[in-house]
This record gives C-alpha cells, sequence and structure tokens, in this order.
C-alpha cells in the first residue's frame, strides 16, 4: 500500500498561483498520480493525472493551460501547479495512487487517497 500526504493548499487571490505536493510512503513504484477535487455537496471530480514515468499527463478541460502536473520520483512527490487560478477552482484538492498505472479519471478507479488539502480563491 501507499500513504500519500496533500500540501501547499492556501487561500489565494484570483489570477494567483499555488503549488501542491502530495508526498508518498510505503511502496513508491509504478503507480500513476492523479489529482481530484471536490467542493460541498458535489461529487469529487477529476483534475489530472500523470503516470509513473512522468511521460503521459490528461487534465479536465477547465484546467488545461493553466494547470501543470508533474512528479519527481526521487522525491516520491507528485506535484500540481496551479497558475490563473479562478474563484471556482476552490476546492479540497485530493491525490491518489492508481496501481494500474493508467490515466484513470474516475475516482473510483484509484486505490488510496490522501486527506486533501484546501484551496480556496478569492474574487
Amino acid at each position: 500500500q501507499v500513504q500519500l500526504v496533500e500540501s501547499g493548499g492556501g487561500l489565494v487571490q484570483a489570477g494567483g498561483s499555488l503549488r501542491l505536493s502530495c508526498a508518498a510512503s510505503g511502496r513508491t513504484f509504478s503507480y500513476a498520480i492523479g489529482w481530484f477535487r471536490q467542493t460541498p455537496g458535489k461529487e469529487r471530480e477529476f483534475v489530472a493525472v500523470v503516470n509513473w514515468s512522468g511521460s503521459s499527463t490528461l487534465y479536465e478541460d477547465s484546467v488545461k493551460g493553466r494547470f501543470t502536473i508533474s512528479r519527481d520520483n526521487a522525491k516520491d512527490t507528485v506535484y500540481l501547479q496551479m497558475n490563473r487560478l479562478k474563484p471556482q477552482d476552490t476546492a479540497v484538492y485530493y491525490c491518489a495512487a492508481d496501481f494500474t498505472n493508467g490515466l484513470a479519471t474516475n475516482p473510483s478507479a484509484m486505490d488510496y487517497w490522501g486527506k486533501g488539502t484546501l484551496v480556496t480563491v478569492s474574487s
């Protein structure tokens, strides 16, 4: 199994930037990492995913061109660089591991989850 801990959330003004980190421990090889987000009363939604090697990524349409997912396997960490943030990006952001190393976008496909970090974007 793998343990995931998110960090880097906070309060930022619209147009600003944040970088989220997802630190992994335990099994630290051959899995994809996805970022998802959730607001109260809504389903958890896909944001971005990266495979183990970092060679393949996918993004949800509304974040394309603004968010970048990357990973540093030497540090067992995956990053989500978020630029030009909008109030509608406000959510709790979660990272999750997929041991099939696929580019899954469905939360039900993920094997392990972190506890989340809150991102608040003020207008």
